[in-house]
């Protein structure tokens, strides 16, 4: 099994990524710890394989984590999942020994993929023949995401509408998730469901006066 430590300050997005970790087979949840400092003391007392960094921490940079972990020389992996989009972080990244980069928001589709593909890397072993076998192991790491969006989807309307949800504590309708980002009910309502078929907001019927319930949603 690979053992999993999973850092995220923000509590909704944290419990969501140890839901995703411990529905794959192969991994477990070492641990769930909210800052820089904590991940540092749980590699020392624990055995972790596998780290989840988000890099906006509350005492420190994902990045600086990275540091000091290679500095203390912890034989960890790091999988980043952060908001983070500028291309110097990403190269700061690689220069770091971060294996895979994944922004948020994401769906649960392509952080199996990203856990999958770095779990066929981790079970390469053995003297490899050539070259050949050499770039095939490493490009198990790098090939492209293909849980690509469904058709007629855009990745900053999935981003406004997940922003949305999260801003409201007590959920959204798909009216009042289209008055938030300025988007017609309808789409709302598709991108809404896209992200409850996702695990990423669950669905709750809210009962009115008169006629059938309105579904709401809530970020989770």
């Amino acid at each position: 099994m690979i053992k999993v430590l999973i850092v995220e300050d923000e509590p909704v997005a944290a419990e969501a990524h140890r839901v995703y970790v411990s529905r794959l087979a192969g991994f477990t949840v070492a641990g769930v710890v909210h800052s820089g400092g904590d991940a540092l003391r749980f590699v020392e007392r624990n055995q972790v394989d596998l780290v989840l960094l988000d890099f906006y921490l509350p005492d420190t940079h994902g990045l600086a984590v990275c540091r000091s972990l290679r500095a203390a020389g912890f034989p960890v992996d790091v999988i980043a999942v952060t908001s983070a989009r500028d291309l110097a972080v990403v190269k700061a990244a690689v220069s770091v020994g971060v294996v895979q980069y994944l922004l948020k928001p994401f769906t649960f589709a392509s952080l199996k993929e990203k856990l999958e593909r770095y779990a066929e890397f981790r079970s390469s072993a053995g003297e490899v023949a050539g070259q050949a076998e050499i770039d095939r192991a490493l490009g198990s790491l790098r090939a492209s995401d293909q849980s690509s969006l469904p058709k007629g989807m855009s990745a900053p309307t999935l981003t406004a509408i997940t922003e949305a949800l999260a801003a409201a504590g007590d959920g959204l309708s798909a009216g009042a998730a289209a008055a938030a980002i300025g988007a017609s009910r309808v789409t709302a309502r598709r991108y809404l469901e896209y992200l409850a078929d996702n695990g990423l907001a669950q669905r709750e019927p809210r009962y009115g006066q008169v006629g059938r319930p309105e579904v709401w949603y809530r970020s989770r």
